[in-house]
């Protein structure tokens, strides 16, 4: 299953935020509108396979496994006393 949406929260000593939802399968709709440049991405991408002795669908099938991978993915980054959080849901 396809991630479908990302929450940020963004928090600092003396200033906070609500947490921001981002809705990911909107993602979809810029993934339909470059699709020249993914297949551009995709050739190059067969030629480093080429190159490199991979297999082609072997390579496109684990980038997808980790793609769906993503639900549950808790992301936290603290500096300067400001703490960003992004959850993928």
């Amino acid at each position: 299953m396809l991630p479908n949406i990302a929450v940020i929260r963004i928090q600092s000593v003396n200033w906070w935020c609500p947490p921001i939802p981002v809705p990911l399968f909107l993602i979809w709709i810029f993934a339909i509108l470059l699709s020249p440049l993914i297949l551009i991405g995709l050739m190059i991408l067969w030629a480093l396979c080429l190159v490199a002795g991979l297999r082609l669908w072997r390579s496109l099938g684990v980038l997808w496994q980790i793609l769906c991978a993503l639900p549950g993915t808790d992301v936290r980054v603290t500096a300067e006393g400001k703490h960003i959080t992004v959850r993928i849901l």
